[in-house]
């Protein structure tokens, strides 16, 4: 529809590696999510760069996981000064960003229209 969500990175490894993407809206139309993931939990890439970002909506809510959950295992955020949240992107921060990523989670509102 009128939301859309982009994932860019560069990386380096992790051969034939399985990730998932799913966006929705919710019920209303004032949210909008995106979620990018490795289901097995830990990636084996090298990431030297990340960057997510949402077209039609203002993030309002993001995180990032060196480790997503699987089996046992829980996610594992990255700490606040590896990545940054502007109003449409999530991505990581030069010479912060500690080259692990296995899980981006984004929430954003979508525009409402006023009577």
């Amino acid at each position: 529809g009128d939301y859309g969500c982009t994932f860019t990175y560069s990386a380096q490894g992790g051969t034939n590696e399985q990730w998932q993407m799913t966006v929705g809206v919710s019920e209303d139309n004032g949210l909008f999510s995106c979620s990018i993931w490795r289901p097995q939990g830990k990636s084996y890439l090298f990431f030297t760069q990340f960057k997510a970002e949402v077209k039609g909506a203002k993030i309002e809510y993001a995180m990032a996981y060196s480790q997503a959950a699987a089996g046992a295992l829980s996610d594992i955020p990255l700490k606040q000064e590896e990545f940054g949240i502007t109003e449409t992107t999530v991505s990581h921060r030069e010479g912060k960003f500690r080259f692990e990523l296995s899980k981006l989670m984004i929430v954003a509102k979508t525009p409402r229209d006023e009577l």
